[in-house]
């Protein structure tokens, strides 16, 4: 049965409302004063939650269509900048229409889809470390992060991405220059996706020992329960010269089953800093290439408990060519769900010949020494508001190379919007 637009507008309103008194200018010549829904259709246009037709006509009497209402429905519930009295409006439009809405079902979702076609995320993020060595040796670092992460999307397969990053040291009270960290098209299909730009380098199976970082190239993955990873490009950061960036192939193999989960990768790297940039990379031989196996295995015990394993080999290297990490995770904050928090205890060997850019804050070859570390670690993650984020971990251990001990306090605090 077909309504007309006026009726269809009105009669949610009506339905459960408090009488309310509307100011809004008349914007529409065929909707007199005198009319019996003129409070709320001028209210819903002076908000931009309707809109008429360009002759300045409303065209109240006009029949609508089952998927007409819903367009409008749906239009209206995408909006985020309406007023409480409006997202009161729109709230009963959707309950008198339910039935209709619901029997649009995929095209619905797909109108709310499009609705926005460009969306923005963001973050400021502040790290602090403060590390202690033997020797009394001391340094202290402040971070400040401004992120962006622009979305839009290209059609129902393929979207594009990309990140703005900007950090400033505030403990010398610097500012920086936003730098494009990502640029990146995606592509999404059953069981199976691509990218193609520049995005992040995570190694999965080991899930950050390797590698954690951006690089320039491709990247395709194929299965659901077990997924298979290739990719292909070049990654600067395995020096600061730029004209010695790393060739660099690799496959992944991850997945799970039940409380189980796996993987082990093979990631291959082809650079001259191996020859010079790398700490006693070889006793005899001027190699350009690194041959990185890597495998990892977790099981999580009750949904709160969770204990993971990673072992990785560069098959190249003479010295310091072996890392692990084991952890045991309780729960973990969720940055949306306010009150949430979790805490974990492990013990991390990082070398700088294999854990080329590794994924933790504290036990870092290139932060604390050149050939690595190892040494305990613990830590906690609290989310006192939503979309805000703290952590703090501490690092007890020694370096690889001189056995020296170090300890790193660190901290962080992220507002995500």
């Amino acid at each position: 049965m077909k309504k007309t637009l006026v009726s269809a507008l009105t009669t949610a309103l009506v339905v459960g409302a408090a009488s309310t008194t509307f100011a809004a200018a008349n914007p529409f010549s065929d909707v007199p004063a005198d009319h019996w829904a003129y409070d709320a259709v001028t209210q819903l246009a002076a908000d931009g939650v309707i809109e008429g037709y360009g002759d300045t006509t409303f065209q109240g009497d006009k029949s609508i269509t089952r998927y007409e209402m819903a367009q409008m429905v749906a239009k209206a519930m995408a909006k985020t900048d309406v007023s409480a009295t409006d997202k009161a409006m729109i709230d009963k439009l959707a309950a008198e229409f339910a039935d209709e809405l619901g029997s649009l079902g995929v095209r619905v979702s797909n109108l709310e889809k499009h609705a926005d076609m460009v969306k923005w995320n963001g973050e400021l993020r502040y790290r602090y470390w403060s590390t202690r060595e033997e020797g009394e040796h001391r340094a202290n670092k402040d971070q400040l992060r401004f992120r962006l992460k622009p979305t839009a999307e290209v059609n129902d397969h393929w979207d594009v991405h990309a990140q703005i990053d900007s950090d400033m040291d505030i403990s010398k009270d610097t500012t920086a220059t936003a730098k494009l960290k990502e640029a990146y098209a995606q592509g999404h299909y059953k069981n199976f996706g691509t990218k193609l730009g520049r995005f992040a380098l995570w190694s999965e199976a080991d899930q950050g020992l390797l590698l954690d970082d951006d690089y320039s190239g491709a990247q395709v993955t194929f299965g659901k329960d077990l997924k298979v990873t290739l990719e292909a490009g070049r990654w600067s950061g395995i020096t600061s010269d730029t004209d010695a960036a790393a060739n660099m192939q690799a496959i992944d193999l991850s997945g799970t089953t039940g409380k189980l989960r796996g993987g082990v990768a093979y990631h291959h790297f082809n650079s001259d800093a191996f020859k010079s940039g790398y700490t006693q990379y070889q006793d005899n031989g001027t190699t350009d290439e690194a041959n990185i196996w890597s495998v990892g295995a977790g099981y999580n015990f009750d949904g709160n408990w969770d204990l993971f394993g990673a072992f990785a080999k560069n098959a190249s290297a003479d010295n310091y060519s072996t890392s692990h990490n084991i952890q045991l995770t309780y729960k973990g904050s969720d940055k949306v769900n306010q009150g949430t928090w979790g805490a974990y205890a492990a013990y991390r060997y990082v070398s700088s010949n294999v854990s080329l850019c590794p994924t933790y804050d504290t036990a870092t070859s290139g932060f604390l020494n050149a050939a690595g570390s190892k040494g305990w670690e613990v830590g906690a993650d609290y989310t006192p508001f939503h979309n805000v984020y703290t952590a703090v971990s501490y690092f007890d251990g020694k370096h690889l190379a001189a056995d020296q001990d170090v300890k790193v306090l660190f901290g962080r605090v992220s507002f995500f919007f």
